[in-house]
């Protein structure tokens, strides 16, 4: 069960439609994919976004993590040992957690293969089937509107609605025409990005109760290095308010914890640097009570069916966004996480349940 071999591919695919953020507008999801080959013909699969305003992660800089840093350690070593194995990458080199991310989910690929169990399984087995949300980027208002109606036709009872580009009053605005459009049997989830200040935040999310429009929660209302300000957001509304950028890890997670600056975390695998990192902040929320979301940056499936195994697998995650696959033109892989509309199946197929890469989209 020694690594044999470590492989990178750049992948680009269009989107259907761009995704705009308070932070940025993607057109096309441009991806690393890494490939761990085992001596014994086990393959494993991971894949790295670059996500310059949140991650700090470009192409080059994961690319180069993964070749340069990684693979003179990893070549050679045991997977049986991989809680070794992670330790050693996590210590090789600060942040780039969006590269240790892909090299995480390809160990966790092949040490679920070669255990013969879906790796949802291996980390737990709590189920196999999730329900994502779907993303309304930030618009006008009644464009914004129009693609909610769509999504909701389409299936999707959750929505997570882009907000915090400008005015406050205009994300009021959004938010009304939204409403007013696909009724009150859909769950509405804000996301601010950090687009919000501290007082524009707790106004906006008040004026929000007051008018009735029925918010689920408010992920990330503000900057990221303000848990202050994310307290006193949480403590001054009655809303669900849910840290993300604030969280990256396990020490992150502690202190928004010990805080009580939020009333839930969204963890992502590309903040965290994979499953590894991700599994201690989810433990150490569920010791605090409090419930974590399973996100995602615009990844392909490959990144999103590894996110889903984890999420799976664990019962104090009752929250999924993984809509990025989606939203492109194509998938890049064969085999992994199914949809239905809404549902995701996780694959009964050991490991990640990934086939093989799309080489239409390899550049």
């Amino acid at each position: 069960m020694n690594i044999k071999q470590i492989e990178t591919f750049q992948i680009r695919i269009p989107l259907n439609k761009p995704f705009k953020t308070a932070l940025r507008t993607v057109t096309e999801a441009d991806t690393i994919y890494v490939k761990i080959t085992l001596e014994d013909g086990t393959i494993g699969y991971g894949e790295a976004p670059p996500t310059l305003v949140i991650t700090g992660d470009s192409l080059r800089s994961i690319k180069y993590c993964i070749e340069e840093v990684f693979k003179p350690l990893l070549i050679g070593q045991s997977i049986k040992n991989i809680h070794q194995l992670l330790e050693k990458i996590h210590r090789a080199i600060v942040r780039n957690t969006s590269a240790k991310a892909a090299i995480d989910m390809a160990l966790f690929d092949c040490l679920a293969r070669s255990a013969n169990l879906p790796l949802y399984q291996l980390l737990g087995g709590y189920r196999n089937k999730i329900e994502t949300d779907y993303t309304v980027s930030v618009n006008r208002p009644d464009e914004m509107a129009q693609d909610a109606q769509e999504y909701v036709s389409q299936g999707f009872s959750i929505l997570k609605v882009k907000v915090g580009k400008d005015q406050i009053e205009q994300d009021i605005k959004r938010i009304k025409a939204i409403r007013e459009r696909i009724g009150t049997s859909t769950t509405i989830r804000l996301d601010a990005n950090q687009g919000w200040s501290v007082k524009e935040a707790i106004y906006a999310i008040n004026k929000m109760e007051e008018l009735g429009l029925d918010i689920e929660l408010v992920e990330q209302p503000v900057i990221a290095n303000d848990i202050e300000g994310l307290k006193e957001v949480t403590t001054q509304t009655h809303t669900l308010i849910m840290a993300d950028e604030s969280v990256f890890s396990p020490v992150d997670a502690r202190r928004v914890l010990e805080t009580r600056s939020s009333d839930l975390i969204n963890i992502k695998l590309m903040k965290s640097g994979g499953i590894y990192h991700a599994l201690k902040i989810n433990h150490m929320a569920e010791t605090f009570g409090i419930p974590c979301m399973v996100g995602s940056m615009i990844e392909t499936k490959l990144g999103i069916t590894a996110a889903a195994h984890f999420a799976a697998s664990q019962p104090n995650i009752t929250r999924y966004d993984f809509d990025a696959p989606l939203m492109l033109s194509d998938d890049t892989i064969y085999g992994g996480a199914q949809y239905t509309q809404n549902i995701m199946t996780l694959p009964d197929e050991p490991g990640l349940g990934v086939k093989t890469i799309n080489k239409a989209y390899i550049l």
